[in-house]
């Protein structure tokens, strides 16, 4: 007969003394109803039995004298003069000799999804539970849910179950029993062979194929050589954007600049092929200047408002005291007068605070009278 584990994780020294935890192989030399006996050379003879035995009983039922089993010492001698042996545990340290193996070798292994959650998928590697993450899903696997709703990734997730996936082990702790996996192995070794044929700065074509909450995915590349990359949501437009669904949707074939590649990921950006509106603010704007603005957003830390299209500064709560009394003072649409405490068109940001009743005076009220030109006598 086969023998009914693999071979142990290394020969035992005969010449070092077993200890408990040790795996050890020994050949099969006595069969009783509820035992099996092992010779483990000169160092004694091995028993499964007991609570052992009965656990892997089904395991057992085919073993015949003569042959070699794998099983973990769990007592060094009891009472009847036999190490006690335990091929559950042998079997389960094997596995994890295997789990360390595999990832060391960083191979692939088909894995079979049995459970979706919120964060990913749960599959079964060599009989031991393990979790796949949706951010080491394949960008052909990755939900790309355009409003982010937990609900619709975790649906989108369960259609999985039963699937098979080619997975490498990415992770994996055996004293907390824990094996993560990644789908983006073979994908990163395609992605590095293409992305090498790019640089950033350089301006492709693309196909958006998803919008989430911080971004967008674009397709770009030939047909063989097809790979997505993320335009994130602070490199759509120069103005502040709250919803990319409201600028881009799947199907928009645009241009886009490469602006890094890193980790095997390409970066886009869709802004830097645009003029950017922030050029001309210092020509049009000073520190001290009264404008004109509309509160587009209240946040903890200050109200945005649009000085112009695509061009809004900061009233910082501090400028207020308090949330609320920030939130007494303005409204989101409100018009008000501001005055620019800073501005900076390099680093794209305007600093403001809300203009008094003085500050907000038209400018031919804040500039000063001039005296009547003195009449020379006639």
């Amino acid at each position: 007969m086969q023998t009914i584990e693999e071979k142990p994780l290394e020969k035992m020294d005969i010449l070092r003394p077993f200890r408990i935890g040790d795996i050890v192989e020994g050949q099969v030399v006595g069969i009783g109803r509820s035992s099996v006996y092992l010779n483990l050379g000169p160092q004694g003879t091995g028993v499964i039995f007991g609570r052992e035995f009965k656990e892997e009983k089904d395991q057992l039922k085919g073993v015949e004298v003569g042959d070699n089993i794998a099983a973990k010492i769990v007592e060094l001698e009891n009472d009847e003069g036999y190490i006690e042996l335990s091929l559950r545990e042998a079997g389960r340290e094997i596995t994890w000799e295997k789990l360390r193996e595999q990832k060391a070798t960083e191979g692939l292994v088909k894995v079979k999804v049995v459970g979706a959650n919120k964060g990913g998928l749960l599959a079964d590697v060599f009989g031991v539970q393990a979790f796949l993450p949706v951010s080491q899903l394949s960008q052909e696997h990755y939900p790309k849910v355009e409003d982010g709703d937990a609900g619709k990734i975790l649906q989108a997730l369960q259609a999985f179950i039963g699937e098979e996936l080619e997975v490498e082990i990415f992770d994996l702790d055996p004293k907390e029993k824990k094996i993560i996996l990644s789908e983006r192995s073979k994908e990163r070794r395609k992605l590095k062979e293409i992305l090498s044929q790019y640089k950033a700065g350089d301006v492709i074509e693309g196909e958006i194929t998803g919008v989430v909450d911080f971004g967008a995915f674009i397709k770009f590349g030939g047909k063989e050589e097809e790979i997505e990359g993320l335009i994130h949501i602070s490199e759509i437009d120069w103005q502040i954007i709250d919803d990319p669904s409201l600028f881009l949707k799947i199907g928009d074939k645009l241009k886009a600049q490469i602006i890094d590649i890193s980790n095997n990921r390409a970066s886009l950006s869709l802004k830097v092929l645009k003029e950017d509106p922030w050029k001309e603010t210092a020509k049009k704007y000073q520190k001290g200047d009264i404008v004109t603005g509309i509160v587009t957003k209240l946040n903890p830390f200050g109200t945005f408002v649009e000085i112009e299209p695509r061009i809004q500064g900061l009233c910082h709560i501090s400028e207020f005291g308090t949330r609320k009394a920030m939130e007494d003072a303005l409204k989101v649409g409100d018009t008000n007068k501001f005055e620019i405490l800073e501005i900076n068109p390099e680093e794209h940001r305007m600093s403001l605070k809300l203009a008094t009743t003085k500050d907000a005076a038209t400018p031919e009220s804040k500039e000063t009278k001039q005296e009547p030109e003195e009449k020379l006598p006639e």
